[in-house]
């Protein structure tokens, strides 16, 4: 079926795509580009028909311009995939790079197989959005937090280390109580405060929208399960179903696992074994998100009243497989602790651990196989 199949390889940017077409029998590509809009591909996908006469496959990378070529593609009755830019090949010593070898190459890698990446409907790409808009916020808080903190610094102005850290009521309180005898810093200071208000409340609004998706039906049983874990809430929960979003096309927790780069790399060969850092291939949101969850554990086990609000109404089973997520991943972290591990590559290793535990939750068959 590959042999009778017309491979089309698109090097796709913002103006204009790089397009090489494979037709079966024939071993030269022919070679043109187009405009990045929607009427020059439609007017391509005439032509792929028109030229080719059998099953026409398309192949692009995932990159900056996101899946609305592969929709349009789609629609007007193409095969469309689009592959991981990490996972496809390249020669060594090869030194030249343009457009042109890039769409023949993945026009020739398409038909010979490539992994590709599972495109997000529509509405799962919003949510996602929506979950990479609170993060940007998030940061933007945090840059805003310490545009502000370095000024006062830069003044003599250091706010006492008690009981209470930075940005706590008392710290609001103390920065409330700051005046500076100049016009031009007194601007900035307001300025600088100003910025970290107006961050907080536009945080605290993508979360608020947040939690509204988190309540819909489609998602709410999986946010409901992954909140059943020591240090995912609702945000937390619903960022990795909008990242991942199905746990169910990962055969199992090794393959997601790897996906979310938190496996090891390795080159061996021979006698020769060499294990180094985690690959930090796959996605980072996600990435990030367990490795803070992961912190939690370090902690005796227990269940606390946000904790044990969150599980009520959930299934026993889930919660007895984050009971077991708790104590087993306490016990990691004190066992490496005590080995003289240092801590961030402990808590790297309990959030790879941790993968297992809700893949698990959230893969229908896996409770009842692992018990």
């Amino acid at each position: 079926m590959q042999e009778a199949s017309t491979f089309v390889g698109l090097d796709v940017h913002k103006k204009d795509i790089a397009v090489a077409v494979l037709i079966p029998g024939s071993g030269v590509p022919l070679e043109w580009r187009v405009a990045h809009e929607p009427t020059a591909v439609r007017r391509l996908v005439q032509r792929l028909l028109r030229q080719a006469g059998t099953q026409v496959h398309c192949v692009y990378e995932a990159g900056p311009c996101g899946y609305a070529l592969q929709r349009q593609l789609v629609s007007l009755g193409l095969e469309c995939d689009v592959v991981a830019p990490s996972l496809i090949p390249i020669r060594p010593g090869e030194r030249v790079k343009t457009d042109r070898r890039d769409a023949r190459k993945l026009a020739e890698l398409g038909r010979a197989g490539l992994t590709v990446v599972r495109p997000p409907t529509e509405d799962e790409e919003a949510v996602r959005d929506l979950c990479r808009g609170r993060d940007d916020a998030r940061l933007d808080l945090l840059r805003a937090r310490h545009r502000l903190g370095k000024f006062l610094m830069r003044h003599g102005r250091a706010f006492g280390t008690g009981k209470q850290g930075a940005w706590s009521q008392a710290h609001r309180w103390w920065l409330g109580q700051q005046t500076f005898e100049r016009m031009a810093e007194r601007v900035m200071f307001e300025d600088y405060l100003l910025a970290v208000e107006q961050t907080e409340a536009r945080r605290r609004s993508l979360e608020l929208h947040l939690e509204e998706v988190a309540r819909e039906p489609r998602y709410a049983e999986a946010v409901g399960w992954l909140r059943c874990f020591q240090g995912i809430d609702t945000i937390t929960a619903i960022t990795l179903l909008a990242e991942l979003h199905d746990f169910r096309r990962f055969r199992s927790p090794s393959q997601l696992m790897a996906y979310l780069g938190l496996v090891p790399s390795e080159y061996s060969s021979g006698t020769h074994q060499h294990r180094g850092a985690i690959t930090r291939t796959g996605n980072r949101h996600v990435r990030r998100l367990l490795v803070e969850a992961a912190w939690h554990y370090r902690h005796k086990p227990r269940v606390g009243i946000k904790l044990a609000q969150r599980r009520h109404g959930q299934p026993v089973n889930v919660i007895a497989l984050a009971d077991r997520a708790q104590l087993r991943l306490c016990r990691r972290y004190r066992r490496m602790e005590r080995q003289g591990k240092h801590p961030t590559k402990i808590v790297v290793a309990v959030a790879r651990e941790l993968v297992g535990y809700l893949w698990a939750a959230l893969t229908p068959g896996a409770l009842a196989t692992k018990a």
